[in-house]
């Protein structure tokens, strides 16, 4: 296999960075269109499973936009709306959420990579979202990553249960999730814009109530780099 390194340290970000999520592939073009319109990083789609691999996040792709100046982190495409959470689902996505990320992206351990929770079918047991997300939380953990929850619409979890029940320590707020207690979030989602052409979610960086914020990949010279 070809050398898949990518360049940088996986730091901390700071507070009050704008950003994005998009759910298509970014040229270097288009990356840099990105970082000349103000924005500091960029959040990509994974895939859940080798059958769902268009559009998604890769090696080449990682590569420009940290060459435009980018900080980069991932996250893993969700299921359909109406989806089932389970415990084995969560190890099967979050084994191929770490696998991805390291041998196709080549993402560097240490880095958050996030778990999308939205849209669970209604009359789910809160108690199988939490498994579900326990499973995942701990699959990609024990493959070296930090992992995050993208906390969406019909979570089916309360407040305290987002904190409480699981073991995430990074929280990201979608536009119209709900929120979480005590430690709130790292990262807060705006509503969808097009910026020249390219449609993007906002996103902007802060310290959560304890303190913390998210770890991503960057090619900017860190005041601290963690790995």
């Amino acid at each position: 296999m070809a050398n898949i390194t990518l360049p940088g340290t996986v730091q901390q970000a700071p507070a009050g960075l704008s950003g994005f999520d998009v759910n298509s592939p970014l040229s270097a073009a288009q990356a840099l269109i990105l970082k000349n319109a103000g924005y500091d990083f960029c959040i990509r789609y994974i895939p859940r499973t080798a059958n769902l691999i268009r559009n998604n996040l890769t090696n080449a792709e990682a590569l420009d936009i940290l060459n435009a100046g980018l900080a980069l982190m991932a996250v893993q495409h969700v299921a359909l709306p109406g989806w089932v959470p389970n415990t084995n689902l969560g190890t099967v996505y979050g084994n191929y959420a770490a696998s991805y990320a390291n041998q196709v992206v080549g993402l560097p351990h240490g880095m958050n990579i996030w778990c999308d929770l939205e849209e669970v079918a209604r009359h789910t047991a809160a108690a199988d979202v939490v498994a579900y997300c326990q499973a995942w939380y701990y699959a990609v953990h024990t493959a070296g990553y930090t992992p995050g929850l993208y906390v969406g619409y019909g979570v089916i979890l309360t407040d305290q249960q987002l904190y409480n029940d699981t073991s995430f320590q990074h929280y990201w707020r979608a536009y119209n999730g709900p929120q979480v207690a005590t430690r709130g979030f790292q990262l807060i989602q705006k509503t969808e814009k097009t910026v020249n052409g390219i449609t993007i979610d906002p996103d902007i960086t802060q310290n959560d109530d304890l303190g913390d914020a998210v770890l991503w990949l960057s090619t900017s010279v860190p005041a601290t780099a963690i790995a």
